[in-house]
């Protein structure tokens, strides 16, 4: 059985997230420049044996796509093309940045600290994967 990511794409960085080996914790891996992400992946999935890669898909309250939905989509497709072992699953993200901003605030993280973009980008790429695994 192999382990699983989640992704949590923005256009500048994305929160990565991996399970353990026995797909029950998710644990934040690192973010990534946006750019890079590829170069990234190329070398974790066949480093940590990973068979799924679970995508954040950004939607808004009324259920409409959000304003990077597209670039997610076609980030999909990539994936799907370049990882053929792997399975992409998409995964509605929506209040998962708010609940990564309320577990730095339940943990005690200081305001300056809950301010780390990229922080709050690992803990709901985190979410998400748990999520994914509790399901």
């Amino acid at each position: 059985m192999g382990r699983k990511i989640a992704i949590d794409f923005g256009l500048k960085r994305t929160g990565i997230a991996i399970s353990d080996e026995l797909n029950i914790i998710a644990s934040g891996l690192t973010t990534v420049d946006s750019k890079e992400l590829m170069n990234f992946l190329e070398k974790l999935i066949p480093e940590k044996n990973i068979d799924t890669i679970v995508l954040g898909e950004p939607k808004k309250l009324n259920n409409e796509d959000g304003h990077i939905t597209q670039n997610v989509r076609l980030l999909r497709e990539v994936l799907e093309k370049k990882f053929t072992q792997c399975q992409v699953v998409m995964l509605d993200e929506r209040f998962t940045s708010k609940m990564a901003v309320q577990t730095m605030i339940d943990s005690g993280l200081r305001k300056k600290d809950r301010r780390n973009k990229a922080l709050i980008d690992e803990i709901s790429a985190t979410i998400l994967l748990q999520d994914y695994m509790n399901r």
